[in-house]
């Protein structure tokens, strides 16, 4: 499991280390890796340019500078703020650094030909006691920054929301490296894209008890997929109940019951109309059609409540006012009306999240425009908070589909949010929810929680996606037919791990 960690926390845990050395001596160790990390993407390159600002990381880049100085590299020194670190400042003015000024206004000349001519650059301006956005003479850093360079962030790029949930004005990274302690800027879908790749140094933090955000690995893939033993049946193994597609949207019964069936459901029974019952007949003889006793219900992947059938609607409906765990997914998410007790995942993407959010007359502070309703842009600027918002009012667990997919449960549960990013981008294609949604809905009916229900299927999705056709298109059916042997690929790789540990 990748665990992130609260700012409050993170900095409880590094002042708990800190006390037990000598001053200075934990920013050096964070100034160390990061120069070694810096000296690496560096290679043949020369010219390295160092924005410092106020903060400990700021620290961390002037003494990485000093170092990079040391062994005979141009470094360009450019304080962005009134005060830097004085120490780190003297030691790479005593290394060799030229030191600059850009701390308001138009950026100066030397400053603007040393970003351009950049073969690394090290973003030390803002940390995680920062708050999101650039500070107004930097806004436009970015495009001063020559696209030759390699952007090197020092935990993590400057203007993020250092809690992951709101966009802002910020730079992007090509990598961030952070000490110990991930945070969950870099877990969380409104800031990972900028962070880039993801370095993680050991500077001797201890983790705190309780993490803010998780993400799957595979190794946890394979802990936590239900296994059948040797005494399990089709019915033990867990039933799934699907409504799913129409007369008009009959591809989505069949991609969703294909991803069940293939993912391992003991068995799925299907509720719908004439086509794609007749579909799934002939493409997945292995289901059962018509009401009957399930483990948990899928409702809504492809389903239009005014092209429903009849059946569809009294299933569902009996299904909400049962205490069996749920999906729901596109046109299931309008039949949900009130909270609900039992075990519930919702797997929207954002346009349904917004319109399930207004529905609902949440607001989310920063977020909402004059009309007293969530402005356009407010899941893709605040994603995790309007999932939240709507998991608290409802008391189900949200899954918000994205190229992160975060899975958010209600804050009176005390779990963490999930964030899953395993799949290509090619998975951004017609039909790929409705995979998700029959694959999440199988693990429901093998007893998972919506927590592990929703973050597991996110994972083997992408997982699959990628398997299906490494580097290039891909077919949401091909990803369904390919979940099996994702689930044998998972399985092998955490049995090896097990052997690893153990050795």
């Amino acid at each position: 499991m990748i665990r992130a960690y609260s700012v409050h926390d993170v900095r409880a845990a590094e002042d708990a280390v800190r006390q037990r050395l000598s001053d200075g001596a934990l920013m050096a160790r964070a100034a160390e890796g990061l120069a070694q990390v810096a000296e690496i993407r560096l290679g043949d390159g020369v010219r390295v340019v160092v924005l410092a600002g106020a903060g400990d990381n700021g620290g961390d880049a002037l003494y990485a500078a000093a170092y990079l100085a040391g062994l005979g590299h141009n470094v360009a020194l450019v304080q962005t703020a009134d005060k830097v670190h004085a120490g780190g400042s003297r030691a790479a003015v005593a290394a060799g650094a030229i030191a600059l000024e850009w701390r308001e206004g138009e950026i100066p000349d030397p400053v603007r030909d040393a970003l351009a001519d950049a073969d690394l650059v090290i973003d030390g301006i803002l940390g995680i006691g920062g708050r999101p956005g650039l500070p107004d003479h930097l806004t436009r850093l970015q495009e001063r920054i020559g696209d030759g360079s390699y952007v090197l962030a020092v935990d993590l790029p400057s203007g993020c929301d250092p809690a992951g949930l709101v966009g802002s004005d910020r730079l992007t990274a090509d990598e961030t490296v952070t000490f110990s302690l991930l945070k969950p800027v870099h877990l969380l879908p409104a800031t990972q894209a900028a962070c880039g790749l993801l370095t993680v140094i050991d500077i001797g933090v201890t983790e705190p008890d309780a993490p803010t955000a998780e993400r799957l690995t595979y190794q946890d893939a394979g802990l936590l997929w239900p296994v059948p033993g040797p005494d399990d049946d089709k019915y033990s193994r867990g039933v799934l109940g699907s409504i799913a597609g129409g007369e008009h949207y009959t591809g989505a019964a069949v991609m969703s019951v294909t991803a069940a069936v293939t993912a391992g459901a003991g068995m799925v029974r299907y509720v719908g109309p004439d086509a794609p019952t007749a579909l799934l007949r002939q493409v997945v003889p292995e289901t059962v059609f018509g009401v009957g006793r399930v483990q948990a219900w899928a409702i809504g992947s492809g389903m239009d409540l005014s092209d429903a059938s009849a059946e569809q609607l009294s299933a569902a409906r009996e299904a909400l006012d049962s205490d069996l765990p749920l999906l729901l997914d596109a046109g299931g998410l309008d039949l949900l009306e009130a909270p609900r007790d039992a075990p519930t995942l919702l797997t929207p993407h954002a346009g349904e999240l917004l319109r399930l959010a207004r529905r609902l007359h949440l607001t989310v502070e920063g977020h909402t425009g004059d009309d007293g309703e969530l402005a356009d842009d407010a899941v893709r600027r605040a994603p995790v908070q309007v999932a939240r918002a709507v998991a608290d009012h409802l008391h189900v667990t949200v899954l918000l589909k994205g190229s992160v997919t975060v899975v958010v449960p209600p804050s009176a549960s005390g779990l963490p949010i999930r964030s899953q990013a395993d799949g290509p981008n090619w998975l951004a294609t017609a039909g790929s929810g409705d995979v998700l949604g029959g694959l999440a809905g199988a693990l429901l009916a093998a007893g998972l929680s919506p927590l592990d229900a929703g973050s597991l299927a996110a994972l083997v999705h992408g997982v699959a996606a990628d398997r299906a056709n490494p580097g290039g298109p891909v077919r949401a059916l091909d990803v369904a037919h390919e979940l099996g042997r994702t689930v044998a690929y998972l399985l092998r790789t955490a049995a090896t791990d097990d052997d690893e540990d153990e050795r």
